[in-house]
This record gives structure tokens, sequence and C-alpha cells, in this order.
């Protein structure tokens, strides 16, 4: 076991720990550990401090996909070392990390709560989201976790789902990608997130083509290509160049085409800076989509919505 936060104790082995005490547990792969998730995890500490049982998230070390699909890329929204900090946020008194292996996956869900959330996690009570399946196959449900936990001294219970106005299905990850990925709506994914979206990577040479514009960008590479990129387009960022402080900044999603560019890149030009960023980590918190990305006519056009695109950018930061 190693200390995380002062609050929370994240346990990598299962197989290697005795005398945990009893505890009320939520698991699940929570990615993003958004608002869904965020209301299950406190009811879960609410029925742990009911009960007199610790609290418990238990997540997973990779997407279950991965283990069975060498082609399979996940796309998520939080690395694992992200999921950590969210999750530190909530108080929570354990997180256990599970590898998930090909025998983990063979378990199926009886074998799996009694093998490894009663005996080797002491967990007594299992509060479950709505939608959430386990075991080899995923072929038991609810009622079926409710009787098996009978058996073996548990109780499992099941979340409700989370609906904000103006969708019409639950917040879940995979609405939350949709939103950024597909669509770009990165205010409205940080409301379902409840935190701004963001990506860190270093900063790597490019091709110097908006120094020569009056507005000269970072050429940011993602540290873990895992990562959901927004949708092509002009944004609204603030950026953290290591320093905790975020600067405003705007940030280009594409390819450039005003210069016949063909390869994808990431962009930000931070507002009013100068100094050498190479090789620097940067963090870029993403606030607004301004507009499509699009050719322009000539470079003085594209500095001209340059200059309109900043104005918004200073804009919107200053009401932040």
């Amino acid at each position: 076991m190693a200390n995380f936060a002062p609050q929370m104790e994240i346990i990598t082995d299962i197989y290697h720990i005795e005398g945990l005490p009893e505890c009320a547990a939520t698991i699940g792969v929570f990615d993003g550990v958004h608002a869904g998730h965020q209301q299950i995890i406190l009811q879960m500490k609410s029925d742990a401090m009911q009960a007199g049982y610790k609290s418990m998230v238990i997540t997973f070390d990779r997407q279950p996909r991965e283990l069975f699909d060498a082609n399979y890329k996940p796309q998520v929204l939080t690395t694992l070392k992200e999921k950590l900090l969210r999750l530190s946020i909530y108080g929570v008194d354990y997180v256990v990390v599970l590898p998930f292996t090909i025998e983990l996956a063979k378990l199926s869900a009886r074998e799996f709560m009694q093998q490894v959330l009663r005996q080797k996690l002491n967990v007594r009570l299992l509060r479950l989201g709505y939608d959430n399946r386990f075991g080899h196959g995923r072929t038991e449900g609810f009622d079926d976790y409710v009787r098996f936990g009978r058996e073996m001294d548990m109780t499992v219970v099941q979340g409700t789902p989370l609906q904000f106005t103006g969708y019409t299905e639950p917040v879940s990850s995979s609405l939350i990608r949709r939103l950024i990925a597909e669509e770009g709506c990165v205010n409205e994914a940080s409301g379902l997130l409840m935190c701004q979206y963001r990506l860190t990577g270093t900063v790597k040479p490019g091709e110097h083509i908006g120094g020569t514009l009056g507005f000269p960008t970072a050429n940011m590479e993602p540290e873990n290509d895992g990562k959901v990129i927004p949708a092509s387009g002009v944004y609204a960022v603030k950026a953290d160049l290591g320093d905790g402080q975020q600067r405003p900044a705007m940030m280009n999603i594409g390819t450039r085409p005003t210069f016949d560019g063909q390869k994808q890149t990431l962009e930000v030009n931070i507002l009013d800076f100068e100094g050498n960023l190479y090789d620097k980590t940067i963090t870029v918190y993403f606030v607004q989509r301004l507009r499509d990305e699009r050719r322009f006519d000539s470079p003085e056009a594209l500095v001209a919505q340059l200059e309109e695109d900043k104005k918004k950018v200073e804009q919107i930061i200053n009401k932040q």
C-alpha cells in the first residue's frame, strides 16, 4: 500500500494484504470521474458512514476490452494518474486498482464477489451503478448480484442514473467522449465532468508558421496517445506551463488548411507570452470552442481572424 493523499490509500496488490476493515464499496472503470460517478461515490460514502464501514472505490488499471482486442486503442477522458487525482478529492478511505488480467476476467460474478470483494477486500456493502455489469460474459444482472451477496453476507444496492436537463440520456463517459471528440462541445462536457477537460503534452518543434504571422504557437504532443482529442477547431483554453499558473491561450486543432497541411497538429498560442517552451510539459484546460478550422484566401485574412479570436478568448477567460 502507498499513500496518495492523506485521506486515501491506494491498493494495487490484493493478494498480499490482510486485515482490511469492513468496507462499503463501489466498482467501475470511472473514466473521467464525471458527475454520475461522483453521485454514486458520495452515495457509497453515505452508506459507509451509516453502517460504520470504511469507504472504498474499486477500479481497473486499463479498459477491460484492451485485454481481448490487441487492435483496440482506448480513447479515455482520464489517465490512471488523473483518475486517482480526481478520486482523491472525494475523501474515500481506499482506492483499489485491480490489474485486469485473464485470470480476473475468467471469474464469474459470484466468484468475483466471493474471492475478490468479500475475501480479499472485506466488502460488506456494494453499491453499483444503475447499468453496472461484471463477471465473465457479464451474463448476470442486479438481481443475481443481490442473491449472491445475500449468500456471503454482503448487501448489494443500486444507484440511480443522473440526467442533466437538455440531454436525452444519463451522464456517462461515452456521452462525454462524443461531446468532446465529435462535436467539440468542451464547455458542455466540462459541465458533466464537473471540471474542465484537459490535455497534457510536451512542446516539440513545429513549422514556425504561427510565428511568421505574429501568433507564435507551441506545437503540443500529448503525453498519452489514448486521451480523447477534441474535434478540429479553434478553442479558448488556459495553459499551465508547470508553475500552476493558468494563462489565457487559444488552441488550434486541425491540419492548417490555409497552408495545405495534411497532418493533424495541436498548436497553442499563449496570449502575450514570450519565451522558449521547447521540451516543456504543458497542460491545456479547454474552456470553449470558438469556431471551425477553415481555409483562408490569404495569410492576411487568417491574421485578421486570429485577431478576432484573440479578443474572444480574452473576453471568455476574463469571465472565468
